[in-house]
């Protein structure tokens, strides 16, 4: 018995049938539980699934009117093995499609790779977003397609033609998307853009399902279990924007056949009162069917109008820069209010001055005559305080301060922890983009004169600009420019690297500007003092840039604004005027100078933009 050769053998023969036995128990689990096809096929012979999509959020503004709300559309979905017998031919001709289409659609469906949650016992999209009368002749032929059904759906419309930029757009998700977001199937669509994109899942809901019992031909017979079983579609949350659509509206009617931008913030909030991009587009026209070949127009029209430029547009910010410049020069002790400088017009030099003024000038002055002699000469000062020494350090140190103070408004990085879609950073220039180009130690004030006055490699964007200007309102602080009332972002406040002490003095010289100058009188509001900045911007491609940043009132500002219009000229004859008819309709709720309306309506400075309209 000790030494029996088989004694050994039943463990062998257990370990076999426990072997057995594990082999079927892991592949019963797997066809009825990892595996959904026999599943799915077992219960789309006598069970539809029919997805009840959720409507998405509706939108508002801050005063409550409705921008984008939801209108009833369809979809025509397939289930792949119920398609039998099927005349494609007729099909075709119903639905308005041609055969090239329908053969495409089929492949892209049945195309793993593509649809990676395709089963041929499941509805699969095959067309979408179509119209009542879309399909109007599918619903009195539909009989004659086996395996097409018709499934509800909502298509985005829009009250006002307005906005198209900061609204957005809905589209088909893309492959991406549905590798991301297990939510989304095939067919879906998603907010591709603007606050449509940024709030998605917000204001996309959760969908629910319907399922229908089915006869052994496939007809519907009624709901499962009387209904109990099905998920009612959850609706997307509603949002309110900060955005004031009246004051959208005027800055749109304002760039009437012009090319530019208008941002108006409200300084105390960071909230976007307006974002206007011109030229625009209806954004109705990327809804349903024709989105498509809509969008195709629109990337090919050469005045892009799909680029926002307020956000994606770069500029030199010019003598708007001048403010910056005349607190980064008090803080760093470069001047202070009462330094004067001479300023000997046209024939300064390194850099002339475009204005006749009195000279010597101090800081308000320079300010209120955009004296670019004197912000030359306070640049360097401040640069230079502490000497070149050895290998250009302490001058090199002191930039670094400088553009240390300079980015601290905002400039040369997209602003953070905005809901404010695709954003450009604009640039300013470090002391490594100088070494690289000029040497190390070879370069000094003089170099870099042309950033004085807001000129060489500094770059904004309109944004940015408007952002400034609200700094200023403020004196030293903004909070996080956003498009979303209800946001927290108001608790996102960023402080300015410059002492608040010095902005008094900069608010003066900006008042001037208003007041004392030529332009500023004729185009200020009547009994509203203003602070304000003109910039006329040289542009290596045509006429100048015209720039504008400002806030109203002086003492409460309520409005921050900034307004650029390309090829216009100065800002003073054309920037300027849009802002504060703005400005005006939003402090005082009317606008009295009608006749400047009229003016800044029916100036066209881009007939490019009127033929394209």
């Amino acid at each position: 018995m000790l030494n029996n050769p088989y004694q050994n053998r039943k463990y062998v023969v257990s370990a076999i049938i426990v072997g057995v036995v594990l082999v079927y128990i892991v592949r019963l689990f797997s066809l009825q539980v990892v595996e959904t096809k026999y599943k799915e096929g077992a219960e789309s012979n006598a069970l539809l699934h029919r997805t009840l999509y959720a409507p998405r959020g509706l939108i508002y503004d801050r005063d409550g009117r409705l921008l984008v709300y939801n209108k009833p559309a369809y979809d025509i979905n397939v289930i792949m093995r119920e398609v039998q017998q099927l005349d494609t031919l007729e099909l075709c001709r119903t639905l308005g499609i041609d055969r090239a289409y329908f053969d495409g659609r089929m492949a892209d469906i049945k195309n793993r790779r593509k649809n990676r949650g395709y089963s041929p016992y499941t509805p699969q999209t095959f067309m979408s977003q179509l119209e009542m009368e879309d399909v109007a002749a599918f619903q009195q032929l539909g009989y004659k397609f086996p395996g097409f059904y018709l499934q509800n759906r909502t298509l985005r419309e829009y009250a006002y033609p307005s906005a198209a930029h900061v609204l957005g757009s809905i589209g088909e998700v893309s492959p991406r998307q549905l590798e991301e977001d297990d939510y989304y199937r095939q067919g879906d669509y998603a907010g591709r853009d603007g606050i449509e994109y940024v709030y998605e899942k917000e204001l996309r809901g959760e969908n629910g399902v319907e399922i229908l019992l089915r006869d052994a031909r496939g007809r519907i017979q009624g709901r499962y279990e009387d209904g109990r079983e099905d998920i009612a579609p959850r609706a997307g949350q509603d949002i309110t924007l900060s955005l004031d659509m009246e004051l959208q509206q005027l800055g749109e009617r304002l760039l009437t056949g012009k090319v530019g931008s208008i941002v108006a913030i409200e300084p105390a909030t960071g909230e976007i009162l307006a974002m206007v991009s011109n030229p625009a587009f209806d954004p109705g026209l990327l809804v349903g069917r024709e989105r498509s070949k809509n969008y195709a127009a629109l990337v090919a029209d050469t005045l892009k109008p799909l680029l926002n430029r307020a956000t994606q547009a770069q500029y030199s910010p010019g003598s708007t820069f001048k403010i910056i410049q005349a607190l980064t020069c008090l803080d760093m002790g470069g001047i202070t209010p009462s330094t004067l400088f001479s300023c000997q017009g046209q024939l300064s030099y390194p850099i002339k001055c475009t204005h006749t003024h009195d000279s010597p000038a101090d800081l308000c002055d320079a300010i209120e005559q955009s004296c670019n002699p004197y912000f030359w000469q306070a640049y360097r000062n401040t640069l230079e305080l502490d000497g070149y020494g050895e290998d250009n350090e302490p001058f090199k140190r002191r930039y670094d301060t400088w553009e240390g103070k300079v980015r601290s408004f905002g400039l040369g990085s997209r602003l953070p922890g905005t809901d404010i879609y695709e954003q450009l950073a604009g640039y300013v220039p470090s002391r490594d983009r100088y070494d690289k180009t000029y040497g190390p130690h070879s370069w000094k004030a003089m170099t870099v004169r042309s950033l004085s006055i807001g000129q060489g490699e500094l770059l904004v964007t309109p944004l940015q600009i408007a952002n400034v200007a609200a700094t200023i309102a403020n004196e030293g602080y903004y909070v996080t420019p956003h498009l979303r009332r209800a946001d927290s972002l108001a608790l996102r406040t960023h402080r300015v690297d410059v002492d608040p002490k010095h902005f008094p003095v900069v608010k003066e010289g900006m008042k001037r500007v208003l007041e004392n100058t030529v332009t500023g009188r004729y185009y200020r509001v009547p009994g509203l003092e203003m602070g304000g900045k003109t910039g006329t911007v040289q542009n290596p491609h045509g006429k100048d840039h015209a720039l504008f940043m400002g806030f109203a009132p002086l003492d409460d500002p309520q409005i921050a604004i900034a307004v650029v219009v390309e090829n216009a000229g100065f800002g003073a004859t054309y920037a300027m005027p849009v802002a504060t008819l703005m400005t005006e309709y939003y402090v005082q709720d009317t606008i009295r100078r009608t006749w400047l309306l009229d003016y800044v309506t029916n100036t066209i400075t881009n007939p490019d933009v009127i033929k394209g309209n």
